[in-house]
């Protein structure tokens, strides 16, 4: 940057630039808000939103970020005066620009734009959720929400925001950029429309084996190993909805059955497999995309509840018996339309 004198501008070598002084190279720099939220799921997957005394839509927990004070800082601040939680919140999810001329805010506040820091609160447990204390006055409420609902429930700048960093969150480490709740550089989660459906709720036991004879098998679905470890994840161009594969959806090696869910019509039956080869796109259903995820990934675009702790414990089981490795968390991604081989 060059250095600024009552002259102008000097650049390194001492040669003058742009004349510029310093009070009107300030008054030329963009002046905005800063605010930081905190997004926080239960083990469903829901995303925490409150009810507010002052406008009918729904909030992440958060708000404005004081002078001199760090937005981190201030992540944590809110949900103390809040929600009566102590806490910190160091993972940036996403930073989002939120133009001046956005919907909503009234002519005399002069709504300069904003820069809204979104952090990750992680999971809460049931224990944590009923420590949760609302203040006399501002907040009336909480509430869990399926992603796919927040659209209803939100500002829809709001609610991009939240699917926004949701995503970024599953995606793994790195801070998404976001332009109006839009990333500037979208993921295949991001493209896809990944979690603007609801999900079914899967919260029946997880046995392990085989399915028992005379029970009937309502569905077949498999994890199906990549060499690195991850697995085929399908996602509807539709719709979004994210689903195991069936067994039948690639060349494997070494398939076993995993467990089932009993879904009282039924069982939910799962295998484990080593993939060899993908065919073509063309040569399976167009209708989904073919992404490959970590099972962690998997099990946070389903809504397993607590049981999903036992079949991913399986998974994990059964990925080592097949003497693959430990998947890096990178962003799903998909699947050539070529297909692959391995």
């Amino acid at each position: 940057m060059p250095q600024l004198t009552d002259q102008g501008a000097i650049d390194e070598h001492g040669q003058a630039g742009t004349w510029m002084t310093p009070a009107e190279y300030g008054a030329s720099r963009a002046a905005v808000w800063t605010a930081a939220v905190v997004l926080v799921t239960d083990v469903r997957g829901r995303v925490l939103i409150q009810s507010v005394d002052y406008r009918a839509d729904r909030l992440l927990p958060g708000g404005a970020v004081d002078a001199g004070e760090a937005p981190s800082a201030a992540a944590a601040r809110e949900l103390r005066e809040e929600l009566g939680v102590d806490g910190r919140y160091p993972r940036g999810l996403a930073v989002d620009w939120i133009p001046a001329d956005t919907p909503g805010f009234p002519p005399e506040m002069r709504f300069p734009g904003e820069i809204l820091h979104v952090y990750d609160g992680g999971t809460w447990t049931p224990e944590r959720i009923a420590a949760v204390r609302l203040p006399d006055q501002e907040i009336t409420a909480i509430h869990f929400a399926e992603p796919a609902d927040l659209p209803a429930l939100m500002d829809p700048g709001d609610a991009r925001r939240a699917l926004s960093a949701l995503r970024a969150r599953i995606n793994g480490p790195g801070t998404a950029l976001l332009e109006d709740g839009r990333p500037t550089a979208p993921t295949a989660l991001d493209r896809l429309g990944v979690l603007r459906t609801r999900r079914i709720p899967q919260h029946d036991a997880w046995h392990p084996g085989p399915v028992p004879a005379g029970l009937p098998v309502r569905d077949h679905r498999a994890w199906l190993f990549a060499p690195d470890g991850r697995v085929l994840l399908l996602v509807s161009r539709d719709t979004g909805a994210a689903h195991l594969p069936p067994p039948t959806a690639g060349t494997t090696e070494d398939a076993a059955p995993l467990g089932h869910r009993n879904g009282g019509h039924g069982a939910h039956a799962r295998a484990a497999a080593r993939l060899t080869c993908l065919p073509p796109g063309t040569d399976t259903d167009p209708g989904y995309a073919r992404l490959l995820a970590t099972p962690e990934q998997v099990r946070e675009l389903n809504d397993w509840g607590r049981a999903g702790d036992d079949e991913l414990a399986a998974v994990d089981a059964a990925r080592s018996a097949l003497g693959l490795p430990v998947p890096t968390r990178t962003p799903p991604m998909e699947i050539p339309e070529e297909g692959a081989r391995w």
